[in-house]
Protein backbone atom coordinates (compact mmCIF):
# COMPACT_ATOMS: atom_id res chain seq x y z
CA UNK A 1 0.00 0.00 0.00
CA UNK A 2 3.23 2.27 0.07
CA UNK A 3 3.31 1.82 -3.59
CA UNK A 4 6.52 -0.35 -2.99
CA UNK A 5 5.88 -3.49 -5.58
CA UNK A 6 2.16 -3.45 -3.59
CA UNK A 7 -0.74 -4.67 -5.65
CA UNK A 8 -2.43 -1.50 -5.37
CA UNK A 9 -0.15 0.24 -8.09
CA UNK A 10 2.95 1.98 -7.86
CA UNK A 11 2.61 5.49 -7.12
CA UNK A 12 -0.15 5.42 -4.87
CA UNK A 13 1.75 7.78 -2.87
CA UNK A 14 2.14 10.07 -5.28
CA UNK A 15 -2.15 11.25 -4.94
CA UNK A 16 -1.92 11.97 -0.79
CA UNK A 17 -1.70 15.43 0.94
CA UNK A 18 1.65 15.54 3.00
CA UNK A 19 2.00 12.64 5.72
CA UNK A 20 0.14 10.02 3.93
CA UNK A 21 3.00 7.93 3.18
CA UNK A 22 3.49 7.45 6.61
CA UNK A 23 -0.40 6.49 6.89
CA UNK A 24 -0.31 3.92 5.09
CA UNK A 25 2.95 2.65 6.17
CA UNK A 26 1.03 2.43 9.64
CA UNK A 27 -2.33 0.98 7.17
CA UNK A 28 -0.11 -1.74 6.11
CA UNK A 29 1.12 -2.80 9.53
CA UNK A 30 -2.30 -2.49 10.90
CA UNK A 31 -3.70 -4.75 8.30
CA UNK A 32 -0.75 -7.69 8.52
CA UNK A 33 -0.66 -7.14 12.53
CA UNK A 34 3.16 -5.74 12.63
CA UNK A 35 4.65 -2.62 13.97
CA UNK A 36 6.49 -2.38 11.31
CA UNK A 37 6.01 0.81 8.67
CA UNK A 38 9.46 -0.34 6.84
CA UNK A 39 7.29 -0.60 2.97
CA UNK A 40 9.46 -3.40 2.38
CA UNK A 41 7.37 -5.88 5.33
CA UNK A 42 3.83 -5.89 3.05
CA UNK A 43 2.96 -9.44 2.54
CA UNK A 44 -0.25 -8.12 0.61
CA UNK A 45 -3.19 -10.30 1.23
CA UNK A 46 -7.00 -9.66 1.15
CA UNK A 47 -7.52 -8.12 3.75
CA UNK A 48 -5.82 -4.82 2.57
CA UNK A 49 -8.00 -3.67 0.24
CA UNK A 50 -11.20 -2.98 2.50
CA UNK A 51 -8.70 -1.50 5.19
CA UNK A 52 -6.75 0.84 2.80
CA UNK A 53 -10.30 1.83 0.99
CA UNK A 54 -11.95 3.08 4.25
CA UNK A 55 -8.60 5.06 5.88
CA UNK A 56 -7.50 6.78 2.99
CA UNK A 57 -11.43 8.15 1.99
CA UNK A 58 -11.58 9.08 5.80
CA UNK A 59 -7.90 10.74 5.92
CA UNK A 60 -8.26 12.58 2.64
CA UNK A 61 -11.24 14.03 4.06
CA UNK A 62 -9.98 15.09 6.92
CA UNK A 63 -7.07 16.74 5.44
CA UNK A 64 -8.82 18.07 2.57
CA UNK A 65 -11.10 19.54 5.17
CA UNK A 66 -9.05 21.77 7.19
CA UNK A 67 -5.61 20.48 6.87
CA UNK A 68 -5.21 19.38 10.33
CA UNK A 69 -2.93 16.86 11.65
CA UNK A 70 -4.40 16.56 14.70
CA UNK A 71 -7.75 15.49 13.30
CA UNK A 72 -5.44 13.22 11.37
CA UNK A 73 -3.78 11.94 14.28
CA UNK A 74 -7.56 11.38 15.70
CA UNK A 75 -8.64 9.88 13.11
CA UNK A 76 -5.65 7.43 12.74
CA UNK A 77 -6.49 5.80 15.85
CA UNK A 78 -10.08 5.28 16.04
CA UNK A 79 -10.40 1.56 15.50
CA UNK A 80 -14.02 1.66 13.53
CA UNK A 81 -11.56 2.73 10.86
CA UNK A 82 -9.94 0.47 10.12
CA UNK A 83 -12.59 -2.04 8.63
CA UNK A 84 -12.96 -4.77 6.22
CA UNK A 85 -15.24 -4.98 3.48
CA UNK A 86 -15.90 -8.45 4.22
CA UNK A 87 -19.03 -9.20 6.46
CA UNK A 88 -17.60 -10.95 9.41
CA UNK A 89 -18.79 -14.18 11.13
CA UNK A 90 -17.76 -15.45 14.26
CA UNK A 91 -18.66 -19.25 15.06
CA UNK A 92 -18.07 -20.83 18.21
CA UNK A 93 -16.92 -25.09 17.63
CA UNK A 94 -16.15 -23.76 13.85
CA UNK A 95 -12.96 -25.91 13.30
CA UNK A 96 -14.89 -29.32 13.24
CA UNK A 97 -18.37 -31.00 13.10
CA UNK A 98 -21.45 -28.74 12.23
CA UNK A 99 -19.47 -25.54 13.28
CA UNK A 100 -17.04 -26.35 10.48
CA UNK A 101 -19.52 -27.06 8.03
CA UNK A 102 -20.99 -23.93 9.06
CA UNK A 103 -17.35 -22.03 8.20
CA UNK A 104 -17.22 -23.28 5.13
CA UNK A 105 -20.24 -22.12 3.94
CA UNK A 106 -20.01 -18.79 5.03
CA UNK A 107 -16.29 -18.36 3.60
CA UNK A 108 -17.59 -19.73 0.20
CA UNK A 109 -19.70 -16.74 0.15
CA UNK A 110 -17.24 -14.32 1.08
CA UNK A 111 -17.28 -13.47 4.95
CA UNK A 112 -14.38 -12.91 6.95
CA UNK A 113 -14.39 -15.73 9.39
CA UNK A 114 -13.10 -16.32 13.13
CA UNK A 115 -13.22 -19.43 14.44
CA UNK A 116 -13.21 -20.39 18.43
CA UNK A 117 -12.51 -23.12 20.35
CA UNK A 118 -11.23 -25.45 23.30
CA UNK A 119 -8.52 -26.93 20.86
CA UNK A 120 -5.21 -25.33 20.20
CA UNK A 121 -4.60 -23.53 16.64
CA UNK A 122 -1.82 -26.58 15.38
CA UNK A 123 -4.82 -29.19 16.57
CA UNK A 124 -6.92 -27.73 14.06
CA UNK A 125 -4.47 -26.66 11.26
CA UNK A 126 -6.30 -28.88 8.57
CA UNK A 127 -9.84 -26.76 9.18
CA UNK A 128 -8.34 -23.49 9.54
CA UNK A 129 -6.85 -24.00 5.78
CA UNK A 130 -9.87 -25.37 4.71
CA UNK A 131 -11.67 -22.59 5.21
CA UNK A 132 -8.81 -20.44 4.24
CA UNK A 133 -8.60 -22.00 0.92
CA UNK A 134 -11.89 -19.81 -0.36
CA UNK A 135 -9.35 -16.76 -0.08
CA UNK A 136 -11.07 -14.94 2.98
CA UNK A 137 -9.68 -13.82 5.98
CA UNK A 138 -10.10 -16.33 9.00
CA UNK A 139 -9.20 -16.07 12.62
CA UNK A 140 -8.55 -18.86 14.96
CA UNK A 141 -8.68 -18.26 18.91
CA UNK A 142 -7.91 -21.19 21.36
CA UNK A 143 -10.68 -20.45 24.24
CA UNK A 144 -12.92 -21.25 25.87
CA UNK A 145 -16.76 -20.32 26.03
CA UNK A 146 -17.34 -20.70 29.94
CA UNK A 147 -14.24 -18.24 30.11
CA UNK A 148 -15.07 -14.27 30.39
CA UNK A 149 -12.03 -13.82 29.61
CA UNK A 150 -11.95 -16.00 26.36
CA UNK A 151 -15.17 -14.56 25.23
CA UNK A 152 -13.29 -11.13 26.00
CA UNK A 153 -10.45 -11.83 23.95
CA UNK A 154 -12.41 -13.29 20.82
CA UNK A 155 -14.50 -9.82 20.29
CA UNK A 156 -11.62 -7.72 20.84
CA UNK A 157 -9.45 -9.92 18.23
CA UNK A 158 -12.31 -9.48 15.95
CA UNK A 159 -12.25 -5.99 16.26
CA UNK A 160 -8.43 -5.21 15.87
CA UNK A 161 -8.34 -7.50 12.98
CA UNK A 162 -11.93 -6.98 10.81
CA UNK A 163 -13.09 -4.00 12.25
CA UNK A 164 -17.14 -5.26 12.46
CA UNK A 165 -18.72 -8.35 13.34
CA UNK A 166 -22.01 -9.62 10.81
CA UNK A 167 -23.15 -12.58 12.62
CA UNK A 168 -22.44 -14.78 16.07
CA UNK A 169 -22.74 -18.49 14.87
CA UNK A 170 -23.09 -19.89 18.67
CA UNK A 171 -22.38 -23.59 17.99
CA UNK A 172 -20.18 -24.37 20.84
CA UNK A 173 -22.19 -27.28 22.79
CA UNK A 174 -20.90 -30.56 24.95
CA UNK A 175 -22.61 -33.63 25.45
CA UNK A 176 -22.21 -35.53 29.22
CA UNK A 177 -18.68 -36.80 29.47
CA UNK A 178 -20.60 -39.93 30.76
CA UNK A 179 -24.25 -40.65 30.52
CA UNK A 180 -26.44 -41.34 33.13
CA UNK A 181 -29.90 -41.80 34.03
CA UNK A 182 -31.65 -38.17 35.71
CA UNK A 183 -31.44 -40.33 39.13
CA UNK A 184 -27.65 -40.59 39.23
CA UNK A 185 -26.72 -37.29 37.36
CA UNK A 186 -24.22 -35.66 39.30
CA UNK A 187 -23.72 -31.32 40.13
CA UNK A 188 -20.58 -31.91 38.34
CA UNK A 189 -21.75 -33.46 35.02
CA UNK A 190 -24.75 -30.88 35.37
CA UNK A 191 -22.52 -27.96 35.94
CA UNK A 192 -19.95 -28.98 32.80
CA UNK A 193 -22.59 -29.29 30.35
CA UNK A 194 -24.91 -26.04 31.22
CA UNK A 195 -21.52 -24.18 31.62
CA UNK A 196 -20.64 -24.58 27.85
CA UNK A 197 -24.21 -25.17 26.11
CA UNK A 198 -25.89 -22.34 27.93
CA UNK A 199 -24.21 -20.06 30.69
CA UNK A 200 -21.39 -19.17 27.98
CA UNK A 201 -23.39 -19.22 25.33
CA UNK A 202 -25.88 -16.42 27.04
CA UNK A 203 -22.72 -14.36 27.76
CA UNK A 204 -20.81 -14.37 24.45
CA UNK A 205 -24.36 -13.71 23.06
CA UNK A 206 -24.45 -10.54 25.39
CA UNK A 207 -21.32 -8.83 24.42
CA UNK A 208 -21.73 -9.65 20.98
CA UNK A 209 -25.03 -7.78 20.87
CA UNK A 210 -23.84 -4.51 22.37
CA UNK A 211 -20.86 -4.85 19.80
CA UNK A 212 -23.36 -4.99 17.33
CA UNK A 213 -25.76 -2.42 18.76
CA UNK A 214 -22.85 -0.02 18.87
CA UNK A 215 -22.01 -0.72 15.12
CA UNK A 216 -25.51 0.04 14.08
CA UNK A 217 -26.09 3.24 16.18
CA UNK A 218 -22.69 4.04 14.50
CA UNK A 219 -24.85 3.78 10.93
CA UNK A 220 -22.20 0.68 9.63
CA UNK A 221 -23.71 -0.81 6.62
CA UNK A 222 -24.10 -4.29 8.44
CA UNK A 223 -27.35 -6.07 9.34
CA UNK A 224 -26.78 -8.23 12.17
CA UNK A 225 -27.57 -11.47 12.76
CA UNK A 226 -27.28 -14.07 15.65
CA UNK A 227 -27.96 -17.68 15.30
CA UNK A 228 -28.17 -20.64 18.37
CA UNK A 229 -27.59 -23.84 17.05
CA UNK A 230 -29.77 -25.60 19.44
CA UNK A 231 -31.05 -29.40 19.25
CA UNK A 232 -33.95 -31.82 18.47
CA UNK A 233 -32.95 -32.55 22.55
CA UNK A 234 -34.62 -28.70 23.41
CA UNK A 235 -38.11 -30.85 23.15
CA UNK A 236 -37.23 -34.67 23.28
CA UNK A 237 -36.85 -36.26 26.25
CA UNK A 238 -33.75 -38.11 26.44
CA UNK A 239 -33.46 -39.50 30.31
CA UNK A 240 -29.69 -40.91 30.10
CA UNK A 241 -28.62 -37.28 29.13
CA UNK A 242 -30.91 -34.81 30.79
CA UNK A 243 -28.76 -32.21 31.57
CA UNK A 244 -28.02 -31.90 27.91
CA UNK A 245 -31.42 -31.47 26.97
CA UNK A 246 -32.13 -29.07 29.80
CA UNK A 247 -29.19 -26.76 28.17
CA UNK A 248 -30.85 -27.01 24.88
CA UNK A 249 -34.32 -26.36 26.31
CA UNK A 250 -32.64 -23.28 27.32
CA UNK A 251 -31.18 -21.97 24.72
CA UNK A 252 -34.36 -21.76 23.02
CA UNK A 253 -35.43 -19.05 25.77
CA UNK A 254 -32.01 -17.50 25.15
CA UNK A 255 -33.23 -16.56 21.38
CA UNK A 256 -36.20 -15.37 22.26
CA UNK A 257 -35.12 -12.85 24.52
CA UNK A 258 -32.33 -11.26 22.36
CA UNK A 259 -34.72 -11.38 19.91
CA UNK A 260 -37.68 -9.71 21.67
CA UNK A 261 -34.32 -7.07 22.80
CA UNK A 262 -32.38 -6.57 20.25
CA UNK A 263 -35.54 -6.20 17.59
CA UNK A 264 -35.48 -2.28 17.90
CA UNK A 265 -31.86 -2.87 16.21
CA UNK A 266 -32.93 -4.34 13.49
CA UNK A 267 -30.81 -7.58 14.67
CA UNK A 268 -32.38 -10.89 13.98
CA UNK A 269 -31.82 -14.03 16.18
CA UNK A 270 -32.62 -17.34 15.59
CA UNK A 271 -32.60 -20.90 16.55
CA UNK A 272 -31.67 -23.95 14.61
CA UNK A 273 -32.42 -27.48 15.83
CA UNK A 274 -30.58 -29.96 14.08
CA UNK A 275 -31.25 -33.50 13.91
CA UNK A 276 -29.26 -36.41 13.90
CA UNK A 277 -26.46 -34.90 11.95
CA UNK A 278 -22.81 -37.13 11.48
CA UNK A 279 -20.18 -35.75 13.47
CA UNK A 280 -17.72 -36.95 16.04
CA UNK A 281 -20.19 -36.26 18.20
CA UNK A 282 -22.59 -39.06 17.09
CA UNK A 283 -20.28 -41.34 15.85
CA UNK A 284 -20.42 -43.37 18.87
CA UNK A 285 -24.06 -44.18 18.67
CA UNK A 286 -23.73 -44.55 14.42
CA UNK A 287 -25.34 -48.09 14.47
CA UNK A 288 -28.06 -47.63 16.43
CA UNK A 289 -29.15 -44.58 14.09
CA UNK A 290 -28.41 -46.08 11.21
CA UNK A 291 -31.34 -48.91 12.04
CA UNK A 292 -33.55 -46.11 13.20
CA UNK A 293 -33.12 -44.35 10.19
CA UNK A 294 -32.79 -46.60 7.50
CA UNK A 295 -34.82 -49.72 8.61
CA UNK A 296 -37.35 -48.46 11.61
CA UNK A 297 -38.53 -45.06 9.64
CA UNK A 298 -37.57 -42.76 12.47
CA UNK A 299 -37.18 -39.99 9.99
CA UNK A 300 -39.81 -38.93 7.03
CA UNK A 301 -36.14 -38.15 4.85
CA UNK A 302 -34.26 -41.60 5.30
CA UNK A 303 -31.12 -40.54 6.01
CA UNK A 304 -28.42 -38.98 8.30
CA UNK A 305 -27.82 -34.81 8.62
CA UNK A 306 -24.74 -33.55 7.39
CA UNK A 307 -22.87 -30.33 8.79
CA UNK A 308 -23.62 -28.91 5.30
CA UNK A 309 -27.21 -29.16 6.32
CA UNK A 310 -26.92 -27.05 8.68
CA UNK A 311 -24.46 -24.51 6.72
CA UNK A 312 -26.96 -23.95 4.34
CA UNK A 313 -29.26 -23.02 7.06
CA UNK A 314 -27.42 -20.75 8.42
CA UNK A 315 -26.44 -19.31 5.13
CA UNK A 316 -30.54 -18.73 4.78
CA UNK A 317 -30.71 -16.79 7.77
CA UNK A 318 -27.92 -14.93 7.28
CA UNK A 319 -29.12 -13.77 3.79
CA UNK A 320 -31.07 -10.79 4.88
CA UNK A 321 -34.46 -12.13 3.23
CA UNK A 322 -36.51 -12.89 6.50
CA UNK A 323 -35.93 -9.21 7.47
CA UNK A 324 -39.37 -9.34 8.80
CA UNK A 325 -38.70 -12.45 10.70
CA UNK A 326 -36.70 -13.01 14.21
CA UNK A 327 -36.93 -15.72 16.98
CA UNK A 328 -37.78 -18.23 14.69
CA UNK A 329 -36.85 -22.00 14.77
CA UNK A 330 -35.54 -23.68 12.00
CA UNK A 331 -35.69 -27.53 12.47
CA UNK A 332 -32.60 -29.29 10.08
CA UNK A 333 -33.95 -32.77 11.21
CA UNK A 334 -35.21 -34.78 8.25
CA UNK A 335 -38.63 -34.01 9.30
CA UNK A 336 -37.98 -35.53 12.89
CA UNK A 337 -40.28 -33.05 14.44
CA UNK A 338 -43.49 -33.77 12.59
CA UNK A 339 -45.73 -35.81 14.44
CA UNK A 340 -46.98 -39.15 12.77
CA UNK A 341 -49.18 -41.73 13.65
Amino acid sequence: MCGYDCPLGEGTNSALPEGGESFLHLCCSRVRGRRSRDPRDCGFDNRCMGRYNGWVVIMNAIIQRNNSTEQFNEARSTRHLAMITNKTALITGGASGIGLGIAVQLASEGYAIAMMGRSSEERVRDSIDKVKSFGVPVLYISGNVTSDDSRRAILQKIDSEFGRLDVLVNNAGVAPKVRMDILETTEESFDFVMDINLKGTFFLTQLAANSMVEAVKRGIDTAPVIINISSISAYTSSTMRGEYCISKAGMGMVTALFADRLAEYGIGVFEIRPGIIATDMTAGVKEKYDRLILEEGLLPIKRWGTPEDIGNAVSILCSGKLAYATGDVLNIDGGFHIRRL
